[in-house]
């Protein structure tokens, strides 16, 4: 199948005239210039109906939140197993808290609310059970097929793996909302870093131009997943009781915080402080990015999407003085959140379930369930490797625990 060329699908459900006059069939608004425009939007790899009640990146937020991936990741770690407590963020809390604060910058800037908040609720949904430990095991037994990336595996759950439409697999998005999922960290280049082979091979039937940066939207909902885990890793973390309030204000940024709380509040209750340091936090970082991305914009080349698209750097990013403190921050949490040495025991245990799962599917696809092991048969060793890994990766937590002890003698105790 050839390259889809830039525009030539653009604004194509059916009904729809090309690009530039399609008639919004609600009132849209004022955007800024540097906003994506609905109207201008390339359209979808299938064309559709237009829905007379919701704008196609709304429609995209929609077939995202409905869709199984994103149900399961209620069940999917983000920092803490599902049984360790109630209150700890899962892969779908923090997607939703992802997608509220990206809504309030792309709201505060101008921008696409829609598109913002389709790419903010989908960054997540190629996650397997146990977050990155969850990654890295797949990614090793996958070695010899192209590897493992959950941006790359996104892209395959809402364009391949999903399969409830009666027309199509996957959610059939429109480009604009693929764009943003594969690039919202930036640009895809090879003399960087290898590309994931399921991007490649999904960009060479659907271009999706990986060397040039997303659109503002995205670039929002990438920050905006680093604003939510930061501010609820700090919640979670001090939680579960890896470290306290006085190691926290080792860290100027957080000091600062609780030095106001305290100047503010007397012998305010830990759950009390807790919130407010991070109700604070929250407000000054997505603050600073607003400050620093207006100033970015400022001098862009062109003020149009294209502009935003063809920079030479990003265009949504803190402050240099705030980089820096996040720097700190994002240390601290690695050394006493994600490296602390309960985590780590529980993560390395993850990790051997993840590992032992693959290599039973993979000898043995009988243990797969009857639709999963009818796919496989007949593929070679690669596509195989591929299949598998898309089944782990589809996994819960909790489902993946089931699947091992049915398995195995022996399942680690993830506690």
């Amino acid at each position: 199948m050839s390259i889809d060329k830039p525009g030539d699908r653009a604004a194509r459900e059916l009904g729809a005239v090309p690009s530039g006059t399609h008639s919004d069939p609600l009132p849209y608004g004022t955007l800024a210039p540097y906003a994506q425009d609905v109207r201008s939007s390339r359209g979808r790899w299938l064309p559709e109906e237009v829905d007379p009640l919701r704008r196609p990146y709304a429609r995209d937020r929609d077939r995202i939140l409905h869709s199984t991936a994103f149900r399961r990741l209620n069940y999917k770690t983000q920092v803490f197993i599902f049984h360790e407590g109630d209150h700890y963020r899962s892969r779908l809390t923090h997607s939703l808290e992802v997608s509220q604060i990206a809504r309030s910058i792309a709201r505060a800037l101008r921008v696409d609310e829609d598109l913002t908040e389709a790419v903010a609720l989908a960054h997540d949904l190629g996650h397997p059970p146990f977050g990155h430990a969850g990654e890295r095991a797949l990614d090793a037994a996958v070695a010899d097929a192209g590897g493992f990336d959950h941006n790359a595996q996104s892209l395959r759950v809402v364009t391949k793996l999903e399969q409830t439409y009666g027309g199509f697999d996957g959610l059939n998005l429109t480009w604009e909302t693929l764009e943003g999922l594969v690039k919202h960290n930036g640009p895809l280049r090879a003399e960087v870093a290898p590309i994931p082979e399921p991007i490649l091979d999904y960009c060479a039937m659907h271009d999706l131009e990986l060397d040039t940066y997303s659109s503002i939207e995205a670039q929002i909902a990438a920050l905006a997943d680093d604003i939510a885990y930061y501010a609820h890793d700090i919640d979670d973390g001090y939680r579960a009781g890896c470290f306290s309030f006085s190691e926290l204000a080792d860290i100027p940024l957080a000091a600062r915080f609780l030095d106001e709380l305290d100047s503010a509040y007397s012998l305010l209750e830990p759950a009390r402080r807790l919130y407010e340091l991070r109700r604070r936090l929250i407000t000054t970082m997505v603050k600073d990015l607003v400050g620093e991305t207006e100033r970015r914009i400022s001098v862009l080349p062109l003020q149009s999407v294209e502009g935003v698209r063809g920079a030479k750097r990003p265009t949504v990013l803190f402050s240099k003085s705030m980089s820096t403190e996040l720097i700190q921050l994002r240390g601290f949490l690695f050394d006493r959140v994600y490296r602390h040495p309960r985590v780590m025991r529980i993560m390395g245990g993850a990790e051997d379930i993840v590992v032992e799962l693959f290599d039973r599917y993979t000898r043995d696809p009988s243990a797969l369930p009857p639709e999963w092991r009818e796919a496989v048969r007949g593929e070679d060793a690669r596509a195989s490797a591929r299949h598998v890994a898309d089944f782990i990766a589809g996994q819960t937590d909790r489902y993946a625990i089931a699947e091992h002890r049915r398995l195995f003698d022996a399942t680690p105790d993830l506690r």
